[in-house]
């Protein structure tokens, strides 16, 4: 049998999983808005590229703050026992 440094194993799958979470959302938010503006200032111009900005974090606001009351929700409910 060959020796492998074996990993810890994950206890807590719960906070493994919000952990996971709150760094997917993170990504999608950052991807939104930094390719969203890159993409704007290729098409339309740089100029525009700052609205664009603009209205793509607003955009990831309202995505953020779904998923926040998502979360919040189901904490309420009493999915996440710690």
């Amino acid at each position: 049998m060959p020796n492998h440094k074996s990993r810890p194993p994950i206890i807590d799958l719960r906070a493994w999983q919000r952990r996971e979470d709150r760094w997917l959302v993170l990504v999608i938010i950052l991807f939104l808005i930094i390719v969203g503006g890159i993409a704007i200032g290729i098409v339309y111009g740089w100029t525009t590229a700052g609205t664009g900005v603009v209205c793509l974090g607003i955009g990831a606001a309202v995505f953020g703050t779904l998923w926040l009351i998502l979360s919040l929700i189901e904490r309420w409910l009493g999915h996440e026992k710690e």
